[in-house]
């Protein structure tokens, strides 16, 4: 079996249960292809696990197994299947939402697949070559483990010539798919591009704020996408949403999702621009809110702008700050990987600092649990939310 020797920090985090290998905990050039099965040693060429070779964003390869003659095969799939659906029986029973994440990665035992439940339609997401490899075994003990799967549908999440989304077999599912989180209605569409309409992985915040702060407010919904938040919002009782994003598909997407839930979506207020240009509007209409979210993506570029979470996030809440009303919210989100807790909470600090407001933490959220994260694996715990309330 190959071998990839690690340095001595990286060893210490994997005898404490990380799965992960990055190309800079390699103490040697590896010689190995995609999906090879390697043994993963110290400097010391003491074992530490087996692993297979898949390179994403993440890093080179996954431990799966800390047995040296460890193989990949149906068995060892189904039992990983097995294990995460017993640990998502609440979810599998609850009446009130039929959308999941049914295997989450390294998280559930085994890096670089994710699955995702659409009311019995499965969503494979492959995150490397290496792991492609293992596609019909994976497929295979997913069909034999699962019950009450109607169909399949695969996003190709590395740089390749497949197809990036595609239907793979079963039912089709119907255009849009209807779905169901905190008995809300979102219109999905499992088959255009690595995007389904709705970020699962936000659910126990959109039901936060319905349930606990929309009721009788206004609300603000930035990088708004399909408008989750905004319907959240709206079936939580808010009495008027405006939401903005720059992409246009967000105006079509975002008036089907009021109107699949009885809401009038003329009743609401959707805007395609830029959200620094709206800021800069809602300033010179003295315009305010009771509730702003903020949830921008890790990185983007459009022709005038180029926004990244690491380095633009404390101006993107300074310039917010003036439109949240005197004991108002800011319900501030970051999914990027490469910011810590730490980190995402001096952001905040300094992006409301000028401003001289005191605030509040009223809540600190996380993923929900059908997103378990991989021990001692940061990249792998990424999603931080923060509710936060505004005096003056």
């Amino acid at each position: 079996m190959k071998q990839l020797m690690v340095r001595r920090r990286a060893a210490s985090q994997i005898r404490k249960g990380s799965p992960l290998i990055r190309i800079d905990d390699l103490a040697q050039e590896p010689i190995c292809n995609e999906g090879d099965i390697v043994s993963v040693v110290d400097e010391r060429q003491q074992f530490l696990g087996t692993a297979y070779v898949g390179t994403q964003n993440k890093g080179i390869a996954w431990i799966f197994s800390k047995d040296k003659n460890a193989t990949l095969t149906e068995e060892f799939f189904q039992d990983l299947f097995h294990h995460a659906i017993d640990h998502r029986q609440s979810l599998l029973n609850d009446e009130a939402t039929n959308a999941f994440r049914l295997f989450n990665g390294e998280g559930d035992g085994f890096g670089g697949v994710t699955i995702d439940s659409y009311d019995g339609y499965l969503v494979f997401s492959w995150y490397s070559e290496g792991i492609y490899i293992y596609r019909e075994l994976i497929m295979t003990a997913c069909l034999h483990s699962v019950d009450g799967i109607k169909g399949i549908y695969e996003k190709v999440r590395f740089q390749s010539d497949l197809e990036i989304s595609r239907f793979v077999g079963g039912q089709e599912a119907p255009e849009p798919l209807m779905v169901k989180e905190n008995n809300v209605q979102y219109a999905t569409y499992l088959n255009e591009g690595l995007m389904t309409g709705i970020f699962l992985d936000q659910r126990d915040v959109r039901r936060l704020l319905m349930e606990n702060y929309s009721a009788g407010k206004t609300v603000l919904n930035t990088f708004s996408y399909t408008g989750a938040f905004s319907v959240a919002s709206a079936m939580g009782g808010a009495t008027h949403t405006t939401s903005v994003d720059v992409a246009k598909r967000s105006l079509s997407k975002t008036r089907e999702q009021f109107t699949v839930n009885g809401l009038e979506a003329e009743d609401q207020k959707i805007y395609v621009m830029d959200v620094f240009e709206y800021i800069k509007y809602a300033n010179r209409k003295e315009l305010d809110f009771d509730i702003v979210v903020v949830d921008p993506p890790s990185f983007a570029r459009t022709k005038k702008r180029t926004f990244s979470v690491a380095k633009d996030y404390p101006t993107l809440v300074e310039e917010l700050v003036p439109l949240v009303k005197c004991g108002g919210i800011l319900v501030l989100s970051t999914n990027a990987a490469n910011v810590t807790t730490k980190e995402f909470d001096r952001m905040i600090e300094e992006g409301i600092q000028p401003s001289g407001r005191n605030y509040r933490i009223l809540h600190k959220l996380g993923l929900p649990e059908d997103f378990p994260s991989a021990p001692h694996t940061p990249v792998s715990d990424y999603l931080k939310v923060r509710f936060i309330q505004l005096d003056k």
